[in-house]
């Protein structure tokens, strides 16, 4: 396969076959920098070399009725992680504070749980209306589980600009991994917060026991949600969760999986997300080429690496922090 002439074949329209997305997963190593190369050509086409940097703050953690099973703060989890309620607004706006300092154009409010009650909602929309006063150009994203649409509505009116649910795994692996809601419970929340003209993230986590299939299937159902936003994890297996001591992946494959992303996704952001350290290791730079966004600092319940290393990373890269603002993206 000539992955140049098909990134080219991407960038005018063209969309890759169930055979042709195969063949990249089991590409040879030999070919993955011709690989990448491919997937540069795109990635460049829309974003140059500028990477978005995104922080996440957990508002919330542990004490969550579901059972997914990658997660340490769901109800089936025996992981000692720390828990607490929501934070108040002061919190939540002191973490915006930090991921300025970082140069994170975007700032993500996580808290577990299937939903959000009314009062966390308010302390969140309270926090968002804060943020905005202080810094009108930061993207702020929420990540609350499952809305109604009023909810959405509401945080749309706070001044949210996206909203993230992801959709984790394909249609047909989903029940492998949770059965306290169904795959539908998520495509819907994303559809809700597009109708109210917020932006809509949905990705995905690699390396739960799904095939190859279950992973062109999931990009390709990312496509058909008009995700703005993609983030693409690797599994950071957690002692004490039901996928404890799974490792499936190595760093090639990763980059592989990143290279389809972008392949089918063409023109959205696709983000480096959890598990970026352990899976991709000494190849994290080169994930850079298909991807155009990675987060900064750490995520939920797992560390990431120092911000200083990140910034580092992007410097010897050549490439630059994009601080683009979020409707301004939606335009690309």
């Amino acid at each position: 396969m000539d992955w140049k002439e098909l990134g080219r074949s991407v960038l005018k329209g063209y969309e890759l076959t169930n055979k042709e997305a195969l063949q990249l997963l089991n590409s040879p190593d030999e070919q993955l920098l011709e690989l990448l190369q491919g997937s540069y050509l795109i990635r460049h086409h829309y974003y140059g070399n500028k990477v978005k940097l995104n922080m996440i703050m957990n508002t919330k953690s542990g004490m969550c009725p579901e059972n997914c099973g990658y997660c340490a703060q769901s109800s089936i989890s025996a992981a000692p992680i720390e828990k607490y309620r929501m934070l108040d607004k002061e919190a939540i706006v002191k973490g915006a504070e930090q991921a300025r300092r970082l140069s994170a154009g975007t700032f993500c409010i996580v808290a577990s749980g299937r939903g959000p009650s009314s009062k966390e909602l308010e302390q969140v929309t309270a926090a968002v209306k804060e943020i905005k006063e202080r810094h009108e150009d930061m993207t702020v994203c929420a990540c609350l589980g499952i809305l109604k649409p009023e909810q959405a509505a509401k945080l749309k009116e706070a001044g949210v600009d996206r909203y993230n649910h992801n959709l984790n795994t394909s249609e047909d692996h989903h029940s492998a991994i949770t059965t306290s809601h169904t795959y539908q419970d998520r495509v819907q929340t994303v559809e809700a917060v597009k109708k109210q003209g917020i932006s809509p993230c949905s990705g995905v986590i690699i390396g739960m026991k799904e095939t190859k299939q279950d992973v062109i299937d999931m990009a390709r159902s990312l496509r058909a949600l008009d995700a703005d936003s993609i983030p693409v994890n690797f599994l950071h297996a957690i002692e004490g969760t039901p996928l404890e001591g799974t490792d499936e992946l190595n760093p090639r494959y990763c980059l592989k999986v990143l290279a389809l992303m972008r392949f089918i996704n063409p023109t959205k952001e696709i983000r480096i997300s959890g598990g970026r350290e352990v899976n991709l290791r000494s190849l994290q730079p080169l994930g850079l080429y298909p991807a155009n966004s990675i987060f900064v600092g750490d995520y939920l319940t797992t560390n990431g690496q120092l911000s200083t290393a990140d910034h580092q990373m992007l410097k010897d890269l050549g490439f630059e922090i994009d601080l683009v603002k979020e409707d301004q993206l939606m335009k690309n």
